[in-house]
Parts: C-alpha cells; structure tokens; sequence
C-alpha cells in the first residue's frame, strides 16, 4: 500500500499573475503537462492571447479577469475557474509587480501598494482554494518569492519587505497544514528578465545597478529566463506525493569565463600560482 494516494489525472490549476512574464511562461509550462489551467489577471485580453496559444498546441486553458487586490475579484476568479475546469488542485500565487526606490524617498502609499499585491494578495487567493484542498486532503500552493526576501537589495525595499512577510506566510502555512495533505511551497527566482521593473525610466534602474554593484548584487550580467522559473514550479507541483519543495531558489548561471581570465585567476599577477 502506497503511504499516499497518488495525484489525480487531472489535476486544475490557477495561475495568478499570468498574462506575462513568469506566469505566462508557468501556465504555458503546466498545460504542455496535462494540467488544465485558469489564467488569471487584470490584463486578461493578454491572457486570452497566451490561451489561444496553448489551445493551438492541444492544451486545455481559459481566461478570467483577477485581480489580488480585490477580494471579489479573487472570488470570482476562482468560482469561474472551478465552474470551467473543476476543483482546484494547485493554485500558483504570482501575480505583483514592482516599484525600484529607495524607502525614504518613497511614499507609504507606494509601499503599501507592494505589501497588497505581493503578500495581502497572494494571502487572498490562497485562502479562496485552500479550504476545498483541505477537505480533499490534497492540493499545492505554490508561492513566487525572490531572493529580494533572502538578502535584501536596495532600492527593492518594499518589494523585499513584502516578499520576506510572504516567506513567513508560507512557513506558517506548511506547519498548520502539515497532516492535511496540502502541501505549500516557496519558488524563489534570482534576476529574471521580465517586463516587471525593467520597464521603469533609466533615471531609476540606473542608481538601482549602480547601489546593487556598490553592495556586490551584481556579479555578471546573465539573468533567468521565464521559462527557467515555469521549468521549476511545474517540478514543484509534479512532485509525487509523499514529499514536497519546501523552498527552492534559482540563480542564473554566470556567463562562461574565456580561457585567459580563468588562468588568470589560477595563477598571481605576477604569473606566479597563488
């Protein structure tokens, strides 16, 4: 006798935050695997474009409006996609953007606004699915943090502080809910290019690199992709049952270093071994 029933076939998920970027990528991923996907986001034209796309590939998506900040938004969204799709069996929590700035030059509306989306509103969404997970004693929820939540970097100081309570959110979760068969996960991404923040004005990346390179933030140039995070969260959610990712955090790789800079550093400036 297996210690746990395995998943079910057919396994619905909701993708907050999905008309771009991660979440985009991630919805895509998961309906590449079988899974049957709600995309959910306040842009939900660009939505309807990314279901169109996975339906042309044999996919099974639909797209509703959501929005985290609003608790009828979520429960609309959520109704809507369990009416479509059935119950929901994994919920990813990603949607947020962010505002570069340092704190005493920003307003406490404008930190506000990241502690709703980032943390109120992954609070908001995940209590919408959770008590169903509970009664069917299964389901993931699974979180997007950032690295801004495990080492803090300034000019992100109300994204970090927002992603850092969501870190706490997620421990407190995966010790209530240990015994339920809900299972609660953290995917942390390191520098990703997405359209999120770097879209903003050069007159605030700019300081933003420049303090990243002053605090060693920005050892070299390469960033994830999209599809590298969706890759990893759709890992996390196949995972057999039985166990789960507690906490998973990604970092791009460097960029290859050319032959004469590694033996330059194997060997001292004056070509002596150091």
């Amino acid at each position: 006798m297996p210690r746990f029933e395995p998943h079910p076939d057919r396994r619905p998920a909701i993708v907050a935050g999905a008309s771009s970027g991660i979440g985009a990528a991630t919805a895509t991923e998961l309906a590449s695997r079988g899974f049957p996907v709600a995309l959910g986001a306040r842009r939900v034209e660009k939505c309807q474009e990314i279901v169109e796309e996975i339906e042309s590939g044999g996919g099974e998506a639909i797209a509703l409006p959501l929005d985290v900040t609003d608790a009828d938004s979520v429960k609309s969204f959520v109704h809507g996609a369990t009416e479509a799709l059935g119950d929901i069996e994994v919920l990813v929590a990603g949607a947020g953007d962010t505002n570069f700035g340092r704190i005493h030059e920003m307003s406490t509306d404008e930190f506000e606004s990241q502690v709703q989306i980032h943390l109120i509103g992954a609070n908001r969404i995940a209590t919408a699915v959770l008590p169903g997970m509970v009664e069917r004693r299964r389901g993931d929820l699974i979180f997007v943090g950032s690295d801004v939540a495990l080492r803090q970097r300034p000019h992100m100081g109300a994204y970090g502080a927002a992603k850092a309570g969501l870190v706490a959110m997620v421990t407190n979760l995966q010790m209530e809910l240990e015994g339920t068969g809900v299972r609660a996960s953290i995917v942390h991404p390191g520098p990703t290019k997405t359209n999120m923040g770097w879209s903003l004005p050069a007159e605030k990346i700019g300081p933003a690199l420049e303090d990243w390179a002053k605090w060693g933030q920005a050892r070299h140039d390469y960033f994830l992709r999209a599809v590298d995070l969706a890759r990893a969260i759709a890992f996390v959610a196949e995972t057999p049952r039985g166990g789960f990712i507690a906490n998973m955090e990604l970092q791009p790789e460097a960029p290859l270093a050319d032959v004469k800079d590694r033996q330059k550093l194997q060997l001292g400036e004056e070509g002596m071994p150091s």
